[in-house]
């Protein structure tokens, strides 16, 4: 007997059978209909573990002169698990800036953060670890270095934003001795 809804909303003590009531009606009773859990990050510490600042031509590396100096920036991921199945996850950063093969400033900064991941599939995580921890980490390690260059005295400087995934994909290609071109072909040791 189908349940009817009443005017104004009453009802005879029973709701109207749903679509999918219905539907279910038609599983199996041992079928697990839950879907898996939706992957999730939470970032419970971050922390500076290495700094390093390197003014050598100081104070005259800070008069201005012609042209931009040379910035060379250096990236690093690494992650471990723990034995509480948490990661630590490290972005080593470095930015040197030189003109004329001398050195004007050096940082060298590693950036930690601590980890709870759960929900990602086994072959999902380091791509994980390695990629969307320091996606999280990189604003913080940004505005250190940031902070820092101003503070030794030169103008302000910004990193530009990384695409950790494309970071992760090359030294990926490079472990496995490959190179890929921009239209996809690879050499190497494939």
């Amino acid at each position: 007997m189908l349940a009817t809804r009443r005017p104004g909303g009453a009802h005879n003590g029973r709701f109207p059978l749903s679509v999918c009531e219905t539907a279910m009606t038609d599983v199996d009773a041992g079928t697990d209909l839950t879907p898996p859990p939706a992957p999730q990050l939470r970032v419970l510490a971050q922390f500076t573990r290495d700094l390093s600042f390197e003014n050598p031509r100081a104070p005259d590396s800070m008069r201005m002169a012609d042209g931009q100096p040379n910035v060379e920036l250096g990236v690093e991921m690494s992650a471990r698990g723990r034995s509480d199945g948490l990661f630590e996850v490290d972005l080593k950063l470095s930015v040197k800036a030189s003109r004329e093969d001398q050195v004007h400033f050096q940082v060298e900064l590693v950036y930690g953060g601590l980890f709870e991941i759960s929900g990602v599939p086994s072959e999902m995580l380091e791509s994980s670890l390695l990629t969307e921890c320091p996606r999280y980490l990189f604003p913080f390690a940004r505005r250190i270095i940031a902070d820092l260059i101003v503070d030794g005295g030169f103008p302000p400087f910004l990193l530009e934003p990384l695409d950790f995934g494309a970071i992760y994909a090359s030294r990926q290609n490079q472990q496995e001795g490959l190179i890929r071109t921009p239209d996809g072909q690879t050499f190497g040791n494939a």
